[in-house]
């Protein structure tokens, strides 16, 4: 694979919670309109420079993450009359494909067009370590009872490509033959990198495992992908790099995640374009490091924890997210106490080498944890942040151990009430009884109208801050159109827990 350029973040003061809106738009993938541009080395001490990224539909965004991926725009384009055309129901050898025993094995690079049903079977890549792979999914049926559907053990990089108007189907069995610690364990398995990308539609049952799994760097480019699994969604190592198009990942334990945590340049999981949508058992949106969100459409309807990485950036899209647990969760890798500043060890309200920065984006939080927590610093410098609970006691709204910076757009934030943390930055505070479904709109003293959501909680206390709100000025809150109570704006050092209670 390409050598990422490398990332440094020379951590100071990058604090929580924003939102800026840069539009992202859902998108599918045209063999020939897809490329990234190539990282920059980057160094900052404050905030990530930017890096500009192609997305599937050649819209350019603005990118925090420079590091570089294995994706080119080559990876979707090819000459058709060089595909070997494997039919599924009655495979038959040719070169660089061998069948035995219901095991069809491509042994070399090149373009294949796969059509029909393999009942129960397995595709196998062990090409050359520069060889490119191209599976070409065409009306496709993948069924192995005893271990992944497709096996990538070797090529420089495969691709898995879902022809326009077709839907195919990979699916395993619920037990493996070989289930040692580095054997595969997803229905469609690959040690090499791998893309994902197309016109048609991915079906893909992870029913021993996980669905759909890289050793390496895994990009999705474009189509439709549905993953369901019995353990975690989509899963790459080095990377998972969202460029564009449909993604649906149903999983009982994470939906989507980077799983490397030893290497300062890997572990990292990015959405420029396209519509996600996840309901994971446990986290929904994850890195062991790096995360951003800088365009498209992420939902979580179901997690613990919905967004979890040790750098967040947010700098575009539209992100909407349930959580039984912490919504924004910034936090170091769990095998990488090294990088704390002093160690978990150092005192539990001591800051680590962690943060949430919010420069752009709509932002919705439905939490019962905490809505936006950070084990170092978090700042909201733009956008709409809206965070509906916790509706009980214990969490709080926001949550930043190295404190809590608001430079400019709006965050909202309603909850129990009983776990308030100060903030850096001018903000408004009200005690109101709030009913979910109610319309709450906060409005300054000529009656102009600054803040406005509708609660998704029963909650008694709400705060508004942003470039909206100046200290000192007074502000009024009414519930369903009815005053409900002034309050005058005020803004204090952050990082203090008011109302008792022990922040986490």
């Amino acid at each position: 694979m390409k050598k990422p350029t490398r990332l440094t973040y020379l951590f100071t003061s990058v604090a929580v919670a924003g939102t800026i809106a840069l539009a992202g738009c859902s998108a599918t993938t045209s063999a020939t309109s897809t490329s990234t541009a190539t990282g920059t080395s980057v160094s900052s001490s404050a905030s990530t420079s930017a890096t500009a990224v192609a997305t599937s539909t050649g819209e350019t965004v603005t990118s925090a993450i420079s590091y570089d991926t294995h994706y080119d725009a080559d990876d979707l384009t090819w000459d058709t009359s060089s595909e070997t055309t494997i039919d599924l129901s009655n495979p038959t050898a040719t070169d660089g494909v061998s069948v035995k025993d219901g095991v069809i094995t491509i042994t070399a690079g090149g373009n294949y067009r796969l059509t029909g049903t393999l009942k129960d079977g397995q595709i196998v890549v062990t090409a050359g370590e520069e060889d490119i792979v191209r599976l070409i999914l065409d009306s496709a049926t993948i069924t192995n009872s005893g271990g992944p559907a497709v096996d990538a053990e070797s090529a420089n990089e495969v691709i898995v490509y879902t022809a326009s108007g077709t839907t195919n189907t990979v699916t395993d069995g619920s037990s493996y033959t070989a289930t040692g610690t580095d054997d595969p364990d997803a229905a469609l398995f690959a040690r090499t990198d791998l893309t994902l990308a197309g016109e048609g539609t991915l079906k893909v049952a992870g029913n021993y495992a996980d669905g759909i799994a890289s050793s390496d760097g895994l990009v999705i480019a474009g189509g439709t992908i549905n993953v369901t699994a019995v353990d975690d969604g989509i899963k790459g190592k080095d990377y998972v790099d969202i460029l564009g198009g449909t993604v649906d990942v149903t999983a009982a334990s994470d939906g989507i995640k980077s799983t490397n945590d030893t290497d300062a340049e890997r572990g990292w999981t990015r959405l420029l374009d396209g519509t996600v949508t996840v309901s994971a058992g446990d986290d929904g949106f994850k890195s062991e490091r790096e995360l951003e969100i800088a365009g498209g459409t992420l939902t979580i309807n179901e997690s613990n924890e919905a967004i979890e990485g040790q750098y967040i950036t947010i700098s575009g899209g539209k992100t909407n997210v349930t959580s039984s647990d912490d919504a924004i969760n910034a936090t170091i890798p769990s095998d990488n106490s090294s990088t704390t500043s002093g160690g978990m060890g150092g005192g539990m309200n001591q800051a680590v080498d962690a943060w949430i920065a919010i420069s752009g984006g709509e932002i919705t939080l439905n939490t019962e944890g905490d809505g936006i927590d950070s084990n170092g610093t978090a700042e909201i410098s733009g956008g709409t942040v809206v965070i509906n609970g916790p509706s009980t006691g214990g969490n709080g709204a926001t949550d930043a151990t190295g404190g809590l910076t608001i430079t400019g757009g709006t965050l909202i934030q309603g909850d129990a009430g009983d776990m308030f943390e100060g903030m850096e930055g001018a903000y408004v505070r009200f005690s109101a009884s709030v009913s979910s479904g109610d319309t709450v709109t906060v409005t300054d003293s000529s009656g102009k109208t600054v803040a406005e959501y509708t609660s998704t909680k029963n909650i008694s206390a709400v705060v508004v801050a942003g470039s909206s709100i100046s200290e000192g000025a007074s502000y009024t809150i009414s519930v369903n159109g009815s005053e409900a109570g002034t309050a005058t704006a005020t803004s204090g050092s952050s990082g203090a827990a008011m109302g008792g209670g022990f922040r986490r």
